[in-house]
């Protein structure tokens, strides 16, 4: 009973600190009906671990507690694949930007230069 109520605590504390706005893309609605929803079923598959092992058998997987590592083995593979994405474009900005910072000092080192040419 109070594994039950601090798994439950757990969950909707770190869904409380998952779904504030904290982000650019914190606005979608999607996320936060997924998550929203994800919550819920964790919730109830704290309360009500045999309806997990009920529906883990009529899937055609043996225990519910397989069911949940199948189910956070794809969640992470998703997970590190959007990593992936996002970290590929960020590199992708931190390029465009040095560039960019580049010919700016490079542009300003050849003006400050071609100034004190043109004073002799």
């Amino acid at each position: 009973m109070w594994i039950q109520i601090l798994l439950i605590a757990a969950i909707v504390l770190l869904a409380f600190f998952m779904m504030r706005r904290t982000g650019a893309d914190s606005h979608l609605a999607i996320r936060r009906l997924l998550l929203g929803v994800f919550v819920l079923i964790a919730v109830l598959s704290v309360l009500f671990p045999q309806w997990l092992t009920w529906l883990a058998q009529l899937i055609g997987v043996g225990r519910g507690t397989d069911l949940v590592l199948y189910g956070l083995i794809v969640m992470f593979l998703a997970f590190v694949y959007t990593q992936y994405r996002r970290n590929a474009q960020l590199q992708r900005q931190l390029t465009l930007l040095s560039r960019r910072i580049a010919l700016l000092d490079a542009t300003e080192q050849t003006e400050a230069t071609g100034s004190s040419l043109d004073e002799d």
